[in-house]
């Protein structure tokens, strides 16, 4: 019996394609499920083009049988066989395909479609197998042949006998070695475990003898092991089902199902799309953060399917990182089922998909935003940081996409706004978005640099999240309106404000000169407040880096010693600076003396370091002498 060589290619490319296109080993049983799959396919499709063939899919299946003795694993399918003539093009050639020749000779109608099409699939079954064995028989055909092979060394085809028709794919499955166990595939809980994870769907019965404990008859208490057929695979995907047939409970116990998540999912979105690309998926919003999220170990991305088929656990390229958060799964007939994650970052088809579904889910969070305002706060609580860092990241990219969906701890609602709501009820002579930030919103609700702009009449945004500035930063300007922190330097009052500032500049220039220099470095000015009513004295910002940024950027493991170019700023209004400017008069050390302790103030409401606490409380005890 002559061995033949492979046709195309050698053990090398063999290796490569074992090794490299498949990261796990038990990807195999998906491969030949799929094809399996696909022969019955074939047989449905000659079905509807030749009256000579009737086509009953109760009669059509999969089964997995498992000899852990002789350590034999058997795919048989009931598809449409192959010749003598396909053993060798199909399986004697690497990366030839039957079903993708069959595909291209062949329009496809009725929503069937075959799966696999790089014809490299079969290949993987040397993965965990020494020797590989085919025994087919064609539809229309009395013969049978069968096709052996122990790898790149070449392969076998010889005349044998079958019953039926269709193809029964034998695996002889390796021994152990002290790096991998092969003992697994021929185990049933983990070969079950294998159709439910990547061939769930499939739309023909696998089944497979499952060995199940029950009552003897007869018996109350004695119980024995008995073997029972049973179809593993659930076939019908629920993302193929119309979506009137389906319930909120129908799309929260598939959310289950798939260990999405514990909680309930806020929305569901169901799409289905038949145009430049064909795909259907189902995407979740969820309730709760998951517990890893903002962790290493967190990996974003939806299932990916081509055809029913786990292509992919998590296709990250489907999700952009500001929506990381939603689950689901996306099933494409124009994927193929032997796509690499390499090949995946250029496919053209993933993108279109990718593009849409970020639309999708855009669309429903405004939906929500709009018509379900406390589910959206829900949803916001958990993953509104995200959305802040997708606002932030890749320099204010997607700011566009995103700001309408920012949400703000309001000064005078009490409750989260929109930056659309903000400008909405700005009055007619406001300037500029006014925001606040500190740890929590009563720190905020007691800054003295709000007093001002509070008495105005203007609403402030309460920032309390690190990102929060960072993110506005970013946006600059929403519908033509500047943001403006409470403590920037200039807030951009009336000129009649600003007029009465310069002349008291003016007026006590030699005082805050000398306060300055007191200071030694530590402020870059001392000026006239034009924010404070009630407290004596603030710290203000020139420049991009404000107080609160300052803290965070020093808190990163990086530490650059990033200083905001502070100000300190006056109340001449307030009784501390009358007994300031008499002593300035009077008494120069006392001046020093007061001078350290606004500022040491001023550093206490901001939430900084007193840079010598010691000094500080020698500084009260002076006063108190």
């Amino acid at each position: 019996m002559e061995t033949k060589q492979f046709k195309a290619e050698s053990k090398r490319l063999l290796d490569m394609m074992i090794n490299s296109i498949y990261t796990h080993r038990e990807i195999f049983l998906r491969e030949l499920l799929s094809n399996a799959s696909d022969a019955i396919d074939k047989i449905y499709y000659k079905a509807l083009t030749d009256d000579s063939l009737t086509f009953d899919k109760d009669s059509y299946f999969i089964k997995v049988t498992a000899d852990k003795e002789n350590r034999i694993l058997k795919i048989i399918d009931t598809g449409i066989g192959m010749t003598k003539e396909d053993l060798e093009n199909n399986l004697g050639t690497i990366a030839k395909s039957g079903s993708l020749a069959f595909k291209s000779e062949n329009e496809l109608k009725d929503g069937h479609d075959i799966i696999g099409q790089f014809g490299v699939g079969f290949y993987s079954a040397f993965m965990v197998a020494d020797e590989v064995t085919v025994i087919s028989r064609a539809i229309g055909s009395d013969e049978a042949f069968k096709w052996e092979s122990k790898g790149a060394e070449g392969y076998t085809i010889v005349p044998c006998e079958k019953d039926s028709i269709g193809s029964e794919i034998i695996l002889k499955i390796k021994d152990n070695t002290e790096d991998e166990s092969y003992d697994e595939y021929l185990e049933e809980y983990r070969l079950k475990g294998i159709i439910k994870k990547y061939s769930d769907f499939i739309r023909y019965p696998i089944k497979m003898d499952v060995t199940e404990s029950k009552l003897k008859e007869g018996s109350e208490d004695e119980y024995e092991d008995v073997q029972e057929e049973q179809t593993i695979n659930s076939m019908v995907p629920i993302w193929r089902k119309n979506k009137k047939d389906l319930t909120t409970e129908d799309y929260e116990q598939f959310y289950a199902e798939k260990h999405y998540g514990f909680d309930k999912p806020i929305k569901h979105i169901h799409i289905s799309v038949d145009g430049a690309v064909r795909y259907n998926a189902i995407l979740y919003i969820p309730e709760k953060i998951p517990f890893d999220y903002y962790s290493q170990e967190f990996e974003k991305g939806l299932e990916l399917y081509s055809n029913g088929v786990l292509i992919m656990n998590k296709c990250a390229d489907l999700l952009p990182d500001y929506f990381s958060f939603v689950k689901g799964m996306v099933d494409s007939e124009d994927l193929s089922l032997n796509i690499s994650r390499e090949m995946l970052q250029h496919d053209r088809q993933l993108k279109l998909i990718a593009k849409n579904i970020n639309k999708k889910i855009k669309s429903e969070l405004v939906n929500i935003l709009k018509n379900e305002r406390e589910k959206y706060e829900e949803f916001y609580q958990s993953f509104g940081r995200q959305l802040k860092y997708g606002v932030y990241s890749d320099y204010g990219m997607h700011k566009e996409e995103l700001q309408d969906l920012l949400m703000f701890y309001s000064s005078k609602e009490k409750k989260l706004v929109t930056l659309d709501e903000y400008v909405a009820r700005m009055p007619e002579e406001q300037k500029y978005i006014y925001y606040a930030t500190g740890e929590t919103t009563e720190r905020i609700d007691k800054l003295p640099q709000t007093e001002m702009v509070a008495d105005k009449g203007y609403e402030i945004l309460y920032f309390t999240e690190e990102i929060d500035e960072f993110a506005i930063r970013m946006v600059m300007a929403y519908k033509e309106k500047e943001f403006k922190s409470v403590s920037s330097g200039d807030l951009g009052f009336d000129a009649d404000v600003d007029n009465e500032t310069e002349s008291e500049e003016k007026e006590n220039k030699d005082l805050f000169d000398y306060m300055k220099d007191i200071l030694n470095g530590k402020v870059k000015d001392v000026r006239v407040s034009k924010r404070l009513k009630s407290h004596p004295v603030c710290l203000a910002t020139d420049g991009a880096v404000s107080i609160e940024m300052e803290k965070i950027l020093n808190a990163m493991p990086n530490n650059q010693n990033v200083k905001a170019d502070k100000v300190l700023e006056i109340n001449v209004h307030h009784d501390v600076f009358e007994a300031l400017k008499s002593a300035f008069e009077q008494d120069k050390e006392k001046v020093r003396l007061y001078t350290n302790l606004l500022y040491s103030q001023a550093l206490l409401i901001e939430g900084l370091p007193i840079e010598d606490p010691v000094e500080f409380t020698n500084d009260i005890c002076k006063m108190m002498v």
